[in-house]
């Protein structure tokens, strides 16, 4: 039975979602402290958390049950993703459910920033009637500077653009089609600086983004300019924009967000009349927040119900018709793994896996997760590797994994190649296929082609390649009491170094290799488990 602690205040909807799932028990502590949350944290597989709650690494040492943590909303950074990762706790948000609400506060701010509303307020409810003092812009034919073209980015500039503004636009991410295609004129940030009558932030908080606004990009800008962040605090640098407040450097600022949330009462912000000032508002509409909230709860039913995970933020999400398609690609990638990690002996410094075939119209970077999730997991207690922290765990180890693609196909219509390579520079390379789109095969092992099934209890034998190997074989695992299931061979040249693949009903004890290193022809022998 899935226990779920929803550590934020939820809409009604997203707990009925958990509470009328059979099997699952809801926990609903919307102000508990990280002291108590350490504590019983590992008591649950699932943690419902939006802005308030914080799961920072301590929090994680003991995770316990603890397998995913749902952020209803954005912004993941009140949660150490990295630590989360390596304990293979998946976090996951709900990207789309707050964009509207965003993107329309946003613009709100903006008209007030052109028109001075809140001014005007102020000095009514004041008893004074300010009509001379107090003078706006117009929007049309404004330059606004969007910075990252996501889906509020998008929605801001096509809103923006319904206003008559000259919309520009910043995204690494994003082509001049696309944007071009929104009526967005993709630019460079020096661009923006310099032209931009409003300026929007829309991108996550990361070491690229913090203090992306600052002294020196300020001073690029107009003096009639007008910021808004509904993004992060401290994507703008705060003492960058009090100082530029202070001097009368830009017209404006209005901020929803804030390096330090609440925002203390003392705060100089609160003493400008041109910065206008929100608690954090932009996702608090009734539908945001019922949405984001049945979003994040049928996503983590769907995660710990073994369905695929969606808007993970640090494992692959695949929606389930790929997922479907792929399975059997996951499948044979893992196998690999596992066999590649048990054939190798020692340390690597890097994984390499080649796609080539109708493998490539499915998603690799999964498949490429299943290949290093069999390769640790090989080498690991089981229920220890996971999609979420295998990728983590092999930089961890100073792995360089690298995913490459090729269009030749050698005979087979798909294939999947890994290879580690040791230090010094040796190689091992094992490749499958899959025949009749399911049916998974080891095809090549190193230079050697054969066919080899990737299940059960498997023995490698590199031998020479003379007369009486088979019958040899055989007849030293008779005598041994093992059963042969399948037997299949594969040389580089006649007379040469070749390799022996044996499936085998029974496990293979001591006795069974050293009596098959003992045949003269034998030069190594290794037995896999699948």
């Amino acid at each position: 039975m899935p226990n779920i602690l929803v550590a934020d205040s939820l809409s009604k909807e997203g707990l009925e979602v958990f509470q009328q799932t059979p099997g699952f028990k809801v926990d609903y502590k919307p102000e508990i402290q990280l002291d108590e949350l350490k504590q019983i944290i590992g008591n649950y597989e699932g943690l419902v958390i939006r802005s308030r709650a914080q799961v920072p690494a301590e929090a994680l040492e003991r995770p316990g049950k603890l397998k995913v943590i749902g952020r209803a909303g954005v912004g993941v950074d009140n949660v150490d993703v990295s630590a989360a990762t390596a304990k293979g706790v998946i976090v996951m948000n709900t990207p789309g459910g707050n964009t509207i609400s965003t993107a329309e506060n946003t613009l709100s701010l903006l008209l007030c920033l052109a028109r001075s509303v809140h001014k005007a307020d102020a000095t009514m409810k004041a008893g004074k009637w300010e009509k001379k003092s107090i003078k706006g812009v117009e929007l049309a034919g404004k330059v606004v500077g969007v910075i990252g073209l996501g889906r509020i980015g998008m929605e801001v500039a096509k809103r923006c653009a319904a206003f008559d503004m000259e919309v520009i636009g910043f995204d690494p991410f994003t082509s001049k089609d696309v944007a071009a295609r929104m009526g967005i004129e993709l630019v460079d940030l020096d661009t923006i600086w310099a032209r931009a009558d409003f300026i929007t932030v829309h991108t996550p908080l990361n070491d690229e983004t913090r203090g992306l606004i600052g002294r020196e990009q300020i001073a690029r800008m107009k003096p009639t300019v007008r910021l808004i962040n509904c993004a992060r605090g401290g994507i703008i640098d705060e003492e960058a924009l009090l100082e530029a407040l202070k001097d009368g450097r830009i017209a404006g600022a209005a901020l929803d967000v804030f390096t330090v949330e609440p925002l203390p009462a003392d705060h100089p912000f609160r003493k400008f009349d041109n910065l206008v000032l929100m608690p954090h508002l932009s996702a608090s509409t009734a539908e945001a927040q019922e949405k984001v909230a049945v979003d994040i709860a049928r996503q983590i039913v769907e995660c710990l119900t073994g369905r695929p995970v969606r808007n993970a933020v640090n494992a692959p999400s695949l929606d389930p018709e790929a997922l479907e398609a792929a399975r059997p690609f996951l499948d044979l990638a893992e196998r690999l793994g596992k066999f590649l990690a048990q054939y190798v002996a020692g340390p690597i410094e890097r994984f390499s896996i080649k796609y080539c075939g109708s493998v490539l119209e499915h998603p690799t970077q999964a498949i490429s997760t299943a290949a290093q999730v069999g390769y640790l997991s090989a080498q690991s207690e089981p229920g220890q590797i996971n999609y979420v922290n295998a990728p983590f765990l092999m930089k961890q180890r100073g792995v360089e994994v690298i995913e490459s693609r090729s269009s030749e196909l050698f005979a087979y219509a798909n294939l999947i190649t890994l290879e580690a390579h040791r230090p010094g520079g040796d190689k091992v390379a094992v490749s499958g296929t899959l025949f009749t789109r399911s049916t998974p095969r080891i095809v090549m092992l190193n230079d050697k082609h054969l066919d080899a099934w990737p299940k059960g209890t498997i023995i490698v034998i590199e031998n020479k390649d003379v007369p009486g190997v088979i019958g040899a074989v055989g007849t030293t695992l008779g005598n041994h009491g093992v059963n042969i299931a399948q037997m299949t061979w594969g040389r580089s040249a006649p007379g040469g170094d070749a390799i022996t693949i044996l499936n085998c009903d029974q496990a293979i004890d001591p006795a069974v290799l050293k009596a098959l290193s003992a045949l003269n022809f034998v030069q190594a022998v290794r037995v896999i488990r699948l």
